[in-house]
Parts: C-alpha cells; structure tokens; sequence
C-alpha cells in the first residue's frame, strides 16, 4: 500500500479503535512517502504517544517543530511527552510556548500542573545513597 492518503486513513482508523500500534505501522509507513507532511507526522506522532512509545513520538514531534515552529499542537504534544518521561524541566518551555501560541485554558492548566511538578521535584529531598 503506497497510498499516502489511504495510510493516513488506516492510520486514524486504528487510533480511533484503540489500537495505537497498529496505527503507528501504517502512518510510519505514510510518513515515510512524505516526510514533511504535518497531518501525517502529527498523526504519528499522537499514535507512538498513545502506545507509550515515547521516545518515537518525541523524535517525530521534534520534526514537526522544526517544519513549523509556531506549531502549537506539536508543542504541546512535545511537552506532554516529557513531561510523561518525568523530564518536567524540559517540558516546561514547550508548554509555556504552546500555551502563548494556543491561547487555550486547557494547555494553560496543563502547563500549571507541570510548573507545580517541578516546584514539588525541586522542593523534595534529594534520594538517599
């Protein structure tokens, strides 16, 4: 299946199912025929954050705030996903830009809950040797 369009819609079919592997498959696949496609790669994106392959998503994320900067979706996503790895500090810029680009009270609440994450991170003892 080479069909960029039917990959992506495969894709999306099996995230909608539940089956975000499977869905990650099919849209690497698409992203493959078209490297800089936003829709496909942020599908992808979202489909390896679904399935928790994390690193996978944060590379892909990565790309898409390179194509396009002022992407607040990815940014947000990208925050999320290192904030999901317990890398709260890095997180916080891309949900500080996310939330200035969106202007969305749930970004805004999201990234409160990660500044209130590494204010309680700061704030606990360091782990005994």
């Amino acid at each position: 299946m080479t069909d960029i369009r039917a990959l992506l819609d495969r894709g999306r079919d099996f995230r909608a199912a539940g089956d975000p592997s499977t869905a990650a498959r099919h849209l690497a696949e698409a992203a493959a025929l078209a490297p800089r496609d936003r829709t496909v790669l942020t599908e992808l994106a979202l489909a390896h954050f679904q399935s928790a392959a994390l690193g996978r998503a944060e590379r892909v994320l990565l790309d898409l705030v390179d194509l396009d900067p002022s992407d607040g979706y990815a940014r947000l996503l990208l925050g999320r996903t290192l904030s999901r790895q317990s890398r709260h500090g890095e997180a916080l810029p891309q949900l500080r830009l996310a939330a200035a680009l969106t202007r969305d009270p749930e970004v805004a609440a999201e990234l409160a809950r990660v500044e209130a994450r590494v204010t309680t991170d700061r704030a606990a003892p360091p782990p005994s040797p």
